[in-house]
């Protein structure tokens, strides 16, 4: 299993930067491979995982 990144250390700006970088990456998965059904349904449950992380410590910043 892959080591949890600690969200803690990093700047608002770092976790806004973060977010929209995880959220395009998502929406790549999503679209990119348009008709497909290869779809990489772990991958993109991993980022979603990530982006929730991401904004609940974004939220404890603010």
């Amino acid at each position: 299993m892959a080591k949890k990144t600690d969200l803690s250390k990093h700047t608002k700006t770092d976790l806004e930067k973060l977010v929209g970088e995880k959220r395009e990456e998502l929406r790549s998965l999503r679209f990119g491979g348009a008709g497909s059904k290869n779809r990489d349904v772990n991958a993109m449950s991993k980022l979603r995982k990530e982006i929730a992380r991401a904004l609940t410590q974004l939220k404890k910043v603010a």
